[in-house]
């Protein structure tokens, strides 16, 4: 287990910018994701830190020692792909143990370690089979088996779910977080997946463009976004952004269609803004501050109602916990709690406090 440390790291390829400045510290025995939009960037600073590109400026940190000119093969790191990356001509056992082979370790010790890793993850059945006769969730295994059985420092992780189906995936993160818990290794997981990231990670770093726009732990992010962009990548359906007024005297928020909304006059705003309210804060309880909306689809899931619906010509969506028959094309008020809205500039996007 060890502690690891970006400090100022820029990467580019020619005249592209890829990575802005990149900043960040990870405990030893940490579990965190590193999420963001396809082209991020968020799969950069793996390769860098594998040592796969070489870094344009700045310093990685492995337990305090710069390892900025060390070797991919001496950096004790261990990579999961995306693809699995296995040897097809090799079988399960011998794919496990490739890397303990290269370090010339003596044949019972690798008999021992990758049997242990493969009880560990439940694969000893397969260890004499071929990647060919593998399904998708058991070729994940394999390959996180063959990292495991190194006893890395540090294990990176490149998006490994994304070939599994959703079933599989949903099981997959459970076993991943249940095998965290058990080895403690320091553990940096790339995905595009906000789910993932949530639902897994102790702490959650967001990308967009080559920069960090927020770092912290799940709830964190889901509740208190710096700007925009995180309110709207965190939560799934993600969050409604509606167009605002907000008049001299900061103490009524007017929407576009010409409804309002009472705040306190304490708030010292003026001029246009994004009001945020995510889906799964709308109800239907009548007591409560809320909109009139025009609907125009209803999905009925069972133990939840998603609703699309209209207000000025945008179309926004609301999500129910519970049953409700609605008629399309009619016009429904849809409640929030007021301390679920969230304030945005509409030029910077920075969250901005509102007393409500």
């Amino acid at each position: 287990m060890s502690s690891v440390e970006i400090k100022n790291l820029n990467k580019s390829f020619g005249t592209q910018n890829i990575l802005y400045d990149i900043s960040f510290a990870i405990p030893d025995g940490e579990f965190v994701a590193l999420v963001g939009p396809s082209g991020c960037g968020k799969s950069t600073i793996l390769r860098l830190l594998a040592g796969l590109e070489e870094i344009t400026s700045g310093e990685i940190l492995i337990d305090n020692n710069v390892i900025n000119e060390v070797e991919s093969k001496n950096r004790d790191i261990a990579m999961v792909f995306q693809n699995y990356a296995l040897y097809p001509h090799m079988n399960v056992a011998d794919n496990m143990g490739f890397s303990l082979r290269l370090l010339k370790k003596p044949k019972n010790e690798i008999l021992k370690k990758v049997s242990e890793v493969a009880e560990v993850l439940g694969i000893s059945e397969l260890l004499k089979r071929y990647p060919k006769q593998l399904s998708g969730g058991q070729r994940q295994r394999v390959a996180m088996g063959r990292a495991i059985v190194r006893q890395p420092k540090v294990f990176l992780f490149d998006e490994p779910l994304s070939n599994l189906d959703a079933k599989l995936r949903v099981q997959m993160r459970s076993e991943l977080k249940d095998l965290h818990k058990r080895l403690k290794t320091t553990t940096i997981y790339v995905t595009h997946d906000q789910i993932e990231a949530m639902t897994m990670a102790d702490k959650v770093i967001v990308m967009n463009e080559g920069k960090i726009e927020q770092i912290g732990k799940p709830l964190q992010l889901y509740d208190h976004p710096v700007n925009k962009f995180v309110a709207g990548f965190i939560g799934s359906p993600a969050m409604n952004f509606l167009d605002v007024t907000i008049p001299k005297g900061g103490n009524i928020i007017k929407f576009m269609d010409g409804q309002s909304l009472s705040i306190s006059g304490s708030n010292d705003l003026e001029g246009d803004f994004f009001l945020g309210i995510r889906p799964e804060h709308f109800s239907t309880n009548q007591k409560l501050d809320g909109l009139f909306f025009n609907i125009i689809s209803v999905e009925q899931t069972g133990s939840e109602t998603l609703i699309q619906c209209e207000l000025s010509g945008k179309s926004y969506n609301i999500l129910l916990h519970s049953r409700l028959d609605i008629n399309l094309e009619e016009k429904i008020k849809f409640t929030f709690e007021r301390s679920s809205l969230k304030l945005f500039d509409k030029v910077n996007g920075s969250h901005i406090p509102l007393t409500i």
